[in-house]
Formats: structure tokens, sequence, C-alpha cells
């Protein structure tokens, strides 16, 4: 009898411990470490490969022969061909969605097999960037802030074969970010960069007359422009929703109505309005701009002051 006592005593202990374990509080880890906050790590990658190839499938699975347990996420990979500028763009604008201790595997890298480094980026929020240095981490720096940057050259966290001078997001990129995602020490990735390239996009600029800008994009596949000017600099312009605004594009004259979506007009009918990354955007209500008006990135663009006398052509 005294025994099964002991017995049932020793089980309700373990028991009692086990509950503790499993209710523990994320903040009593390291929830930002990635790989060891009890959770599935996170890849989020993002290239400019293009779909009708073999080379985004490669990485993966370099990457899940790494980190198995890693979830592996895609931004696209169908950013514009060695443009650095769009891929700055997207990752600065999926990135917050992300936890902290999310690693970002990014490939847009027009100097493959250069000088150029290939990077691990930690910012402020715990989120990871494993890319070449080369601009696309500036708008997210200077956003979130840089905790620390190093330079990937530990021969252990890169591919264990020949690397090539054209495939640097199978050989170094894409291990790299699954060795971190598997809970690699960071610091021992390589020696820390002190000074990383900054990409120099141009802004809009506002005067007494109004705002200058540039169409940097198109919104694929609706083929509504995307502008640099941001809808806060816009409303101090003093449009109101429903007036029509006298917009030069690449020096042409037209008249759009400044409206909150696309159906305040009729299908098929033009407005400009503020798009959920607050840019001043425009578009045709279930139409194609871009193709109708024959309107391509890149492009001007120039929003008078309300009340300013422009005659449309």
């Amino acid at each position: 009898m005294l025994s099964r006592i002991r017995l049932l005593c020793l089980s309700l202990f373990v028991l009692a411990l086990t509950s503790a374990a499993c209710s523990k509080s994320p903040s009593q880890g390291d929830p930002a470490a990635p790989g060891k906050s009890g959770t599935r790590p996170i890849i989020v990658f993002m290239t400019d490969f293009g779909t009708a190839n073999d080379a985004v499938a490669i990485c993966k699975a370099v990457m899940l022969s790494i980190a198995p347990d890693a979830r592996i996420m895609d931004i696209t990979h169908r950013v514009t061909p060695y443009s650095i500028e769009e891929g700055a763009r997207f990752l600065e604008g999926v990135s917050p969605y992300y936890p902290a201790g999310t690693v970002f595997v990014t490939v847009v890298d027009p100097g493959v097999g250069t000088s150029r480094k290939a990077v691990i980026v930690k910012t402020k929020k715990d989120q990871y960037f494993v890319l070449p240095d080369n601009g696309l981490i500036t708008p997210v720096i200077d956003r979130d802030g840089l905790a620390s940057a190093r330079e990937i050259t530990n021969p252990n966290w890169i591919i264990q074969a020949p690397i090539s001078s054209t495939f640097h997001g199978r050989d170094i990129f894409s291990p790299a970010g699954a060795h971190l995602a598997a809970g690699w020490e960071f610091n021992l990735v390589g020696p820390e960069v002190p000074q990383l390239v900054r990409l120099a996009p141009k802004t809009s600029a506002t005067t007494d007359k109004g705002i200058a800008g540039d169409i940097i994009a198109l919104d694929d596949p609706f083929g509504s422009l995307i502008t640099d000017i941001p809808g806060d600099e816009f409303k101090k312009l003093a449009y109101n929703f429903g007036d029509a605004v006298k917009v030069e594009i690449n020096k042409k004259l037209v008249a759009l109505p400044y409206v909150k979506t696309f159906m305040d007009v009729p299908v098929g009918y033009s407005l400009l309005f503020i798009d959920s990354r607050n840019r001043v955007s425009i578009a045709v209500n279930q139409g194609d701009y871009s193709r109708k008006f024959g309107v391509e990135p890149p492009g001007t663009i120039f929003i008078p002051r309300k009340g300013a006398f422009l005659k449309v052509r």
C-alpha cells in the first residue's frame, strides 16, 4: 500500500513538472532567435528567378536539406529581373507582417560573382535578411533600424561543393539562411560589415506649386500606376474626395477624380486614389490603365495644388 502511495505521489510530481514546462511563457525563452523559439522556423524567399526554370526549386531543396522543419514562404519570384529597387520595395512592404526571428532570403543579384559581399543583416525588430550587399535592405533598415550586419564567409555556412560564379542563390544565400533558421549562431557566419551599400531611390518633391514625382511600378496584373508620392503629401494639396484633379503624366495633362476606392467611379473610368501602401496611384475601374493609355514605368507625374489652373489637352 505504501509503495502505491509513493508511486502516485511521484506520478503527480512528474505531471506537475510537465504542465509547468508546457505552460512556460514565450517571454521566458528567446522567441527572436531563429530555430530556438519552440515553433517551426520561417524562411521567406524572394528572387527574380522567374517560374519557368528549376532555380527556385533547387534553392528550396538546399534549404530543406539543412533545415527540414522550416516553413518556406514565398514573396514572389517575379521581381523585374535585376531590379534592386523593386526587390527592396517588396521586401519593405512584406516584412512588417512577419514575426521576430523570421529569416528572409532575397536574391536579386545583378552583381553575382563579383566583389559584392554576401551578407546577413539583423534589424532592431530581430528579423534576419540574407542577401547581396547591393542596397536591397536599405528601406527596411531605414524603417526598422540596423542591429548588426555580417559577411557570409564561414565555409560551414555555404554549400559543401564548388561555388558557382553565377548561382549564389543556391550556393551561398540558401544554405546560409537555412543554417540560421536551424539555430546556428549568427555571430559565427563571418566578420561584421561596418557599412552596407545603400540605395538612393528617387523621392517626390513638394513645392508651393504642387508635387513632382515618378511612376515607379505597375500593380500587376491590374495595370494601375504606382507612384512615389506619399498619400500624406498629396493630402497637403487640399483635395477632397470627389474633386477632379488635373494631373500631368509624362507631361501630358489628364483629369482624374480623386476617390476612395475603385467602385466610386463607373466601370471603365479612370481614378486617382491612395493605395494600401499610402502612395498615390492611378487606375481604371476593372480595367488596365497602363495598357489603355500606353503608360509604363519609369515615368513622371506632377500634381498641382488645388485651385491651380491647368488646361487639359
